[in-house]
């Protein structure tokens, strides 16, 4: 094997455990995204939303980022992010990084809207914090989703890598079975 070919690789091991981390942590954000919700079975904001509730979506949210941003450090420090496919891996989980750190400030907005809204008398006042409320939780759930799409983009990198792996493995010469020694001839002279 050409050796500027296996500098390339990313062991085979490695790259296997990574893609496992990846679909976990895209799995948790999907879920995650899916789950919380802010409005009601009709599709309205409920009267008095949980403030509770929502403030629990931003600490979760905000530890889904901390893991996510753990893996990309993990990764950044890893001798093979200069590869071609390391570095394309590392371009995924960097735009999840960024995108997962959005997520929790938006949570946290809406659950102060929601706090404020009891408080909140005048009826143009109640609407536009409503409003406020969905479109903050809405895009928190967004950056949820963006960022399990670019851990997704980032293990398909690394499944393709594994491709490279099984076509330079067919390109190794590969042992010949020893020839078996010689037999007597039955025939003395």
């Amino acid at each position: 094997m050409k050796p500027d070919i296996q500098r390339e690789l990313i062991p085979r091991d490695d790259t296997v455990h990574l893609i496992g981390a990846l679909c976990a942590m895209k799995g948790k954000l999907l879920d995650a995204a899916q789950q919380w919700e802010l409005l009601d079975e009709s599709g309205h904001v409920p009267a008095t939303p949980s403030y509770t509730a929502l403030l629990q979506h931003a600490a979760d949210a905000q530890d889904l980022s901390h893991d996510v941003l753990q893996l990309t450090a993990d990764f950044a420090r890893n001798p093979h992010r200069t590869t071609r496919a390391g570095s394309a891996v590392l371009a995924h989980l960097a735009t999840a990084a960024t995108m997962s750190s959005h997520a929790a400030p938006h949570f946290t907005e809406t659950a102060e809207s929601a706090l404020s809204l009891p408080q909140s008398s005048h009826p143009t006042d109640r609407h536009y914090l409503k409003n406020r409320m969905v479109i903050d939780h809405a895009s928190a759930r967004a950056f949820l989703r963006r960022t399990s799409e670019s851990l997704r983009d980032a293990a398909k990198e690394l499944n393709d890598h594994l491709g490279l792996h099984r076509f330079v493995s067919t390109l190794t010469p590969r042992e010949s079975p020893a020839l078996p020694p010689p037999r007597p001839s039955g025939r003395h002279r």
